[in-house]
């Protein structure tokens, strides 16, 4: 199964602190990447090294001079790349970052750096200018714009390494200034970014942090009207699309970061048409399943639900687009209800929120196609739906109405319902203190009982005519009406 897993390329060593730091910053990464999905978090990502994590034990912040250093920079030949490295640790301080944009000329020195003929001095520079852009201060965004056009540049070339510094500093500086944003789509951040995918198909570091960089620039202000239809017309939506599927060896984050990207295309548009041709509900539900069955074969790797969350609100957007009688063909495979069923049995009790999302856009499916409703019956999946009744939380109000789908699409599934144990099921939910889950109760126990005598005569065997005249008496209002509409012209007749 995929996993959240280490950047491929990074230099091991130092085996016992070095993986500890690794794990606490993918640890803090995923839970910025948690963050991201409860309340779309636009968060900042500072590359790390792990001989610059083993530094990073060492330095305490601030005890580098950065001005001695600046001056040092100026005035230095063969040391450069030393005095820059060192800077580039000492940045990690906010008052330092603050001091050093304060220096005459600081930020023309790193752009010469930056640009220079020495590769090793480039990587330092770019190191600095990566440190400013992940300050907590907003006023580093601007102060790094002297440097954008030739971050962007390097996105064609480079190593992977230098690329992906470029691109995490371009996604840190992009959500913090208004202007920062308007002079990046004005230098053409969007066909760099598709031109960097499009090159780097195989550099999964660099499709993560370019995933990374888009996905910020889609959280900023206005992102509606001036970000999202510049990505629409470039190729960014397949390039984004042809990311879903993990790879098995480096791990879920780089399609987590596009999936993200996607739902936040799906989120922003009304009209989904040009995502459908491309493929993106076949591609997210595909993935979908792929998922479904890795749960099912006891696959539940942490971080799996961070890659389920977006998908899921990409198809729900999605269905709202999609013609009816188009729907088999864009979802390409009815095993799409098993999956999601497995997926919210897998979050359940850790995830129930992601539980109930995923048990909505079984709800949107089911309310559209009957097919998929067949499937259902068919994959013998409606006595396990009925098991998640009697929970809170939403999951059973969204899980009855997956039922009431079904039983509304044809009377043939209102008799196999009521086969499978359904009416024994609506009997227990009618007693509810919940008058949503009673007043939907009573919509599907009606569907079944008009779809055929005999279920009425079953519901009564099994004690529900004491149950509805409980109702009849206690209760006031649309839900009594309800019943005593079903005792009189349905179940005493």
């Amino acid at each position: 199964m995929w996993r959240l897993n280490k950047v491929r390329h990074k230099a091991g060593g130092h085996a016992n602190t070095l993986e500890e730091l690794r794990l606490r910053r993918r640890e803090k990464e995923r839970a910025l990447r948690q963050a991201r999905r409860d309340r779309q978090l636009v968060s900042k990502r500072l590359l790390l090294n792990e001989d610059e994590e083993q530094d990073l034990m060492e330095i305490t912040p601030g005890e580098q001079d950065v001005v001695s250093l600046f001056h040092a920079l100026q005035h230095s030949g063969t040391d450069k790349e030393a005095y820059l490295r060192t800077l580039s640790k000492a940045l990690r301080n906010p008052s330092a970052q603050l001091t050093f944009i304060k220096l005459e000329n600081s930020m023309h020195l790193l752009v010469g750096l930056l640009t220079g003929s020495d590769a090793r001095c480039r990587l330092q520079a770019v190191r600095c200018l990566h440190e400013l852009s992940h300050s907590p201060h907003t006023s580093m965004a601007s102060a790094c714009l002297p440097a954008t056009p030739y971050l962007l540049t390097y996105l064609s070339g480079q190593s992977t390494k230098f690329t992906e510094l470029c691109l995490y500093t371009l996604g840190n500086i992009c959500p913090d200034s208004e202007i920062v944003k308007e002079r990046l789509l004005a230098q053409g951040i969007i066909p760099a970014l598709a031109s960097c995918i499009q090159n780097q198909t195989h550099n999964l570091a660099v499709v993560e942090a370019a995933g990374f960089t888009l996905f910020q620039l889609l959280q900023t202000k206005d992102a509606v009207q001036k970000v999202i239809p510049m990505v629409l017309a470039s190729s960014l939506p397949s390039q984004l699309l042809s990311v879903l599927t993990p790879d098995p060896e480096f791990g879920l984050a780089p399609a987590i970061e596009c999936a993200w990207c996607l739902h936040s295309l799906t989120s922003s548009t009304v009209d989904h048409r040009e995502l459908l041709a491309q493929g993106a509900l076949t591609q997210c539900s595909s993935l979908l399943v792929s998922l479904g069955g890795a749960v099912v074969d006891g696959n539940t790797d942490q971080g799996v639900e961070l890659l389920v969350c977006p998908l899921l609100r990409c198809v729900g957007n999605l269905l709202s687009s999609c013609p009816v009688e188009a729907l088999s063909s864009q979802l390409g495979d009815v095993h799409l209800v098993a999956a999601l069923c497995e997926l919210v049995f897998a979050f359940l009790h850790s995830f129930p929120a992601l539980a109930r999302e995923t048990a909505w856009v079984l709800n949107n499916l089911t309310a559209h196609s009957t097919e998929l409703c067949s499937a259902l019956l068919t994959f013998n999946l409606a006595p396990r739906l009925m098991e998640l009744l009697p929970f809170s939380q939403g999951i059973n109000t969204m899980i009855l109405r997956v039922l009431a789908n079904v039983a509304h699409k044809k009377k043939e599934f209102c008799i196999r319902l009521a086969e499978l144990g359904l009416l024994s099921a609506l009997a227990a939910t009618l007693k509810m203190a919940n008058q949503d889950m009673v007043t939907l109760s009573l919509e599907v126990l009606f569907m079944m009982i008009v779809s055929s005598p005999q279920i009425a005569e079953q519901f009564v065997r099994q004690g529900g005519l004491s149950v509805l005249e409980a109702i009849q008496y206690n209760n006031e209002g649309e839900v009594r009406r309800r019943a005593i509409h079903l005792l009189e012209q349905h179940i005493l007749t």
